[in-house]
């Protein structure tokens, strides 16, 4: 069972016009297996499931609910209720009001869609918004050059390169690129992903008419 800093940052779930966030339990690991690939996790610390099956997926997820000092949600369409991925609040500081969003991954068929938009937006908006947060960070490995063009287009700030931050689970020592909104910057970044929300949803429904 995940831990995490009890007195400031509750499990709960998040809802969006085309995305729900709810706490994930590990019955939930199944569904992840159908919808996203081993190798969207290659570039995260912790590594991935070994294969692609559910019972790789509920090893790796049983590991990842033990760690302290998060809370881990899938990610599912709010229309279909069908799982699309998963993220998370992590390194929860609650004497300093910050934390950070990681451990995010989306099924290959649902990138690029409005998803990871509003996922993002109400997990800044819980933070800052009913936590009172001061900062939220993300950071990313350098070599994800995918993932930090997302980022960037969220309106986070890059604050440089940490070098030799962590090592990965196949024993990869990583340099990360760390971004963040600190709160007097959130009503502009609101504004911005607002708008993002807005644009992806209209051209994914014209997609799929």
């Amino acid at each position: 069972m995940q831990t995490n800093s009890k007195r400031w940052v509750e499990p709960l779930s998040l809802y969006g016009r085309y995305v729900v966030l709810e706490p994930m339990e590990l019955k939930h690991a199944a569904e992840l297996s159908t919808v996203i690939d081993i190798h969207e996790y290659e570039l995260l610390r912790q590594g991935g499931p070994l294969e692609n099956s559910p019972s790789a997926f509920q090893e790796y997820f049983s590991k990842i609910l033990e760690e302290e000092n998060r809370i881990e949600f899938i990610m599912r369409d709010s229309r279909t209720g069908r799982a699309v991925g998963h993220t998370s609040y992590m390194n929860i500081r609650e004497r300093d009001r910050a934390l950070e969003i990681g451990h995010t991954v989306i099924g290959a068929r649902f990138q690029g869609m409005v998803y990871n938009t509003e996922s993002k937006y109400l997990l800044f908006a819980h933070a800052f918004e009913t936590l009172g947060a001061v900062r939220v960070q993300i950071k990313t490995d350098t070599r994800n050059k995918k993932s930090q063009a997302a980022i960037e287009k969220l309106g986070a700030v890059r604050e440089g390169v940490l070098r030799s931050h962590d090592i990965t689970a196949s024993g990869y020592v990583r340099d990360v690129v760390i971004y963040s909104v600190i709160a007097e910057e959130w009503p502009k970044v609101k504004e911005g992903l607002l708008r993002r929300i807005e644009t992806k949803a209209l051209y994914q429904s014209m997609n799929n008419d």
